[in-house]
């Protein structure tokens, strides 16, 4: 097994391991720069000093960590190169992980985050992490690490398990060996993919060291093209491999469901779809206090915002929209005006286009930065929106998606977000194909949705706020 589960939310092992080398390389980092600093003449052993006074070392190695995963340096070190982590932990040691340092330093100066430990412990850290990162992917062969699957089908179902699996090829925790066509099916995956049955599966799955069968037949049931091989893969499942559905692979993988294999069924039995009285409200105070927080350090940004919009192309400065919330009950969102006032002419909506011409130029600015949602903070403090949660569209795009799409209704079983998982893990959506692939993502939020992955999803947004991703 190469992935743990941690509150409904799956991570992958290798990227666990280093994360936590790291840490413990941060916080050497942390004490040596404290030892560099100290002015006592007795030498406390490393340890010793790190009990005595424990939480200057930790919450340096935590903010830290912390920057790493906002800047997404761990799947950009393996998919991009070591060049782009080297610019990513810049940034986030330097820019982010320094200023978070000082912030903190000056709210809390009980933790005796002096400016020594900043400074000299996060220029060493950033050469250790360098080398640990440099040897992990020297010593360390990623492709060893992943788990083998076999693929029982190889038909319409298995090209498209297939397809979801290809751009995450670098990033997810499996290789596929094969695929084994199931009866009669249509093959449609590449027939460099396609395995002959095995005679004996027990041995095959073993000469080849599967970890995994997963389970995407076109026709699963027994006297339709051939007999569906139950025996067998129990007899595999025996000595100890696992065998999975498509749907539940690609949900776990994935971090999505795959819409075309759901079934209604499957989400009311499934592990998930489940909220408690008590995380709802710890979810709905942790939005108002940090709105709240958000407020009142970000004000002067909110108001030379306002100045700039109405400078360059007058009144009104906000603009507000329809949007479908919670059970679908509509509400009104604000943002800072980012277009002409006559972008939507008669009033019909229309989706936002890349380089889109009606897009001012503090407009621009504004959208890169995320600064014209700043006023969204008042829908979260109001109660209509979340920090975290699916995008709210507005109805008339709904209405159409919902008649086009299976399933769209179900991403307003929970409050929409200023921030979602689809936002991370899609691009900008401005058509029907982009609304469906982003709703996978938010039915995979909506299931499976937790403080645990609140947070990390709110870690990770940073790297699509400083680097203007996904915006028209």
């Amino acid at each position: 097994m190469s992935y743990i589960r941690v509150n409904k939310h799956y991570i992958h092992l290798p990227y666990l391991f280093l994360g936590v080398i790291e840490l413990a390389l941060l916080l050497l980092a942390a004490w040596v720069a404290q030892q560099w600093q100290s002015s006592l003449t007795e030498q406390v052993p490393l340890w010793g000093a790190m009990a005595q006074q424990p939480w200057p070392h930790l919450s340096f190695a935590f903010v830290l960590s912390c920057c790493s995963l906002s800047m997404g340096v761990y799947p950009a070190m393996v998919r991009e190169g070591y060049a782009s982590m080297v610019l990513r932990t810049l940034v986030s040691f330097f820019l982010l992980g320094i200023v978070a340092l000082y912030v903190i330093s000056m709210l809390l100066p009980s933790l005796q985050l002096s400016q020594g430990i900043i400074f000299w412990g996060v220029l060493l850290a950033t050469g250790l992490v360098f080398v640990s990162r440099w040897v992990f992917l020297k010593v360390v062969d990623t492709a060893e690490l992943k788990r083998r699957v076999l693929v029982y089908g190889a038909g319409d179902r298995a090209k498209g398990l297939l397809d979801n699996l290809e751009p995450e090829q670098d990033l997810v925790g499996v290789q596929v060996v094969g695929c084994v066509p199931s009866g009669n099916e249509c093959l449609t995956v590449d027939p460099a993919m396609i395995l002959s049955t095995p005679d004996d599966w027990v041995a095959f799955v073993r000469s080849h060291n599967i970890s995994e069968i997963v389970v995407s037949p076109d026709e699963r049931r027994r006297g339709q093209g051939g007999a569906f091989p139950l025996d067998e893969l129990i007899d595999c499942k025996l000595i100890g491999v696992p065998t999975s559905d498509a749907l539940g692979f690609c949900e776990r993988e994935l971090g999505k469901i795959d819409i075309d294999l759901l079934k209604p069924g499957w989400m009311l039995f499934s592990d998930g779809f489940r909220y408690s009285r008590r995380r709802l409200l710890a979810k709905r105070l942790f939005d108002i206090a940090l709105a709240s927080l958000f407020v009142l350090v970000l004000w002067p940004v909110m108001l030379l915002t306002a100045l700039a919009v109405m400078l360059e192309s007058g009144r009104p400065v906000l603009y507000h929209q329809l949007r479908v919330g919670l059970n679908g009950k509509t509400f009104r969102i604000y943002k800072f005006r980012s277009m002409r006032q006559d972008a939507e002419k008669g009033g019909k909506a229309q989706w936002a286009t890349k380089n889109d011409s009606r897009v001012t130029r503090v407009g621009a600015f504004i959208r890169n930065t995320r600064l014209d949602e700043l006023p969204q903070l008042y829908n979260v403090l109001r109660g209509d929106m979340s920090f975290v949660g699916p995008r709210p569209e507005r109805p008339e795009f709904v209405e159409d998606l919902a008649r086009q799409i299976p399933f769209y209704d179900m991403r307003h079983k929970v409050k929409p977000g200023l921030m979602g998982w689809a936002q991370l893990k899609y691009p900008y959506g401005a058509s029907v194909e982009d609304a469906k692939n982003k709703l996978q993502y938010d039915l995979y939020y909506t299931k499976n949705h937790s403080f645990f992955m609140d947070m990390l999803i709110m870690i990770q947004t940073v790297e699509i706020v400083l680097l203007g991703k996904g915006v028209h």
